[in-house]
């Protein structure tokens, strides 16, 4: 392998750099080669070829287990070499503490060994001399995320190659800031890390409001209090789907695709997988096709589309149509059904049809197998038993409903806002830490050009000592 450096100038946006910045540094700071305060290496995979090689007590890292330990420590490898890998290969066995970036394919990820390892040819690695922490140069590399890719070439798959790694240079502080820096940011992490978890359980916590809201509604007592005064209302009753609409279940149409940019309209499944109707260039295919103006397959508004076929989980999923009139058909997979105006609300009828207890309904009734495509038939559809109240209250049920949903939804839409802004302050944490801001700075702290000097001495006073791929 060739010992090239890069005559480039590539500014990393934090405390990375191919090739030395210009820029003053905080105090006691300096810009140093990554290679002077790290024994750069690389790794290597041991001929497939070979199973004896493969197997053993030698934790061998590959791109998946640095995505699966990415901004920690690993201990465990999803493969293992051996002894006669190593020595058959130009695999290394790193000592523990070493710091590991994966340089190709998915570039960026980051992890320090917990144990001596071997890594393969996709990963840069970073033995620290005393200079430097494990753990400083590994939250270096992850300030500078996505940035890194600048370090590399190509588009769709860069590589972040040699000639680069090896003029990687790092703005390094004295050696007890780098304890503080990594302290506090492991402390800051922690508490982000605790509010990601509790923001992302809010969807979680959405879905059970809605349901809980939903088995309200059609139980009665989301709107028990509106009855009470009221006289003359007819009993809740239970009546099939049969009962309630004035035409359907229809099945859609699927003529074959034929590349067409424009022409007739066609939802897609996709455009009601989601449970609320989407009207895009994803969810919609255009054919060459004509249909009559009175087709049954023109949608109109308060048309109730139901999947079908589909997985067991999407099976049912049910939304109620409130685009233009004959303006789109919708796919065989899906059934159309309209509401009877005088018997049902078509949204309170379409939410219904959505919740968990018609969703159980329909996947208890499907025929066919999770390999082949589960399906419900009209007659299933027909017979779905819906809880009927007055049409009146039918009205103030999805009054309701939407009310309670809109307030959810609001305070959803806060907690994935706060998610994301948690995300930018550990992004503004990172990059203060690698300014020189995120802790105080101490006067007696050995500067790191004094220690990269005391370094150096004891380096050339010390024998040389031959490396060995591996234990013998």
């Amino acid at each position: 392998m060739s010992a090239e450096i890069s005559s480039m100038y590539i500014r990393g946006k934090a405390a990375l750099a191919v090739n030395k910045p210009v820029e003053p540094v905080p105090p006691g700071w300096a810009w140093v080669l990554l290679s002077d305060i790290a024994r750069q290496e690389t790794g290597h995979t041991p001929s497939r070829s070979h199973p004896e090689w493969w197997g053993g007590d030698v934790p061998w890292i590959g791109i998946r287990d640095a995505g699966l330990h990415h901004g920690g420590v690993i201990y465990e490898t999803l493969q293992t070499t051996n002894h006669l890998g190593l020595a058959n290969s130009s695999a290394r066995l790193l000592p523990k503490g070493t710091v590991c970036l994966s340089r190709t394919a998915s570039v960026g990820y980051v992890t320090i060994m917990g144990r001596d390892m071997a890594t393969s040819q996709d990963f840069a690695t970073w033995t620290c001399s005393d200079a430097l922490l494990p753990e400083f140069l590994l939250k270096a590399l992850m300030a500078e995320g996505e940035n890194l890719r600048k370090f590399g070439k190509g588009t769709t798959h860069t590589t972040i190659y040699f000639p680069e790694i090896r003029a990687l240079h790092i703005c390094l502080p004295p050696f007890a800031e780098q304890k503080r820096i990594v302290a506090k940011l492991d402390a800051l992490n922690a508490k982000s890390a605790r509010a990601r978890t509790e923001l992302a359980r809010i969807e979680t916590l959405v879905a059970r409001y809605k349901q809980a809201v939903l088995s309200k509604a059609f139980s009665g007592e989301l709107t028990k209090d509106w009855r009470n005064g009221r006289t003359g209302l007819v009993e809740w009753r239970t009546l099939p789907l049969d009962q309630l609409v004035a035409d359907g279940p229809t099945n859609g149409w699927s003529p074959k695709a034929d590349g067409a940019s424009s022409g007739l309209k066609s939802l897609k499944l996709s455009a009601t997988s989601s449970g609320k109707l989407r009207l895009d260039a994803e969810t919609i295919k255009y054919l060459n096709q004509n249909i009559a103006g009175n087709s049954k397959y023109w949608l109109l508004p308060n048309d109730i589309l139901i999947q079908r076929a589909n997985s067991l989980e999407l099976l049912g999923t049910t939304v109620l149509f409130d685009g233009p009139p004959r303006e789109f058909i919708y796919p065989d997979l899906m059934m159309r059904i309209r509401a009877d105006d005088a018997k049902a609300n078509p949204v309170y009828l379409a939410t219904y049809l959505n919740s968990d207890p018609a969703r159980s309904y329909f996947r208890a009734h499907a025929t066919g197998t999770a390999g082949n495509m589960p399906k419900i038939n009209g007659a299933v559809v027909r017979g779905t038993r819906i809880p009927t109240p007055p049409l009146a209250e039918q009205h103030e049920i999805v009054r309701r409903i939407e009310s309670a949903f809109a307030r959810i939804d609001r305070l959803a839409a806060q907690a994935k806002r706060a998610l994301e802004l948690v995300g930018k302050l550990d992004e503004a944490i990172l990059a203060k830490a690698f300014r020189g801001e995120l802790v105080p700075q101490d006067d007696s702290d050995e500067p790191a050009e004094k220690l990269l000097e005391r370094i150096r001495a004891e380096r050339a006073a010390a024998p040389k000592v031959k490396r060995s791929r591996g234990r013998g």
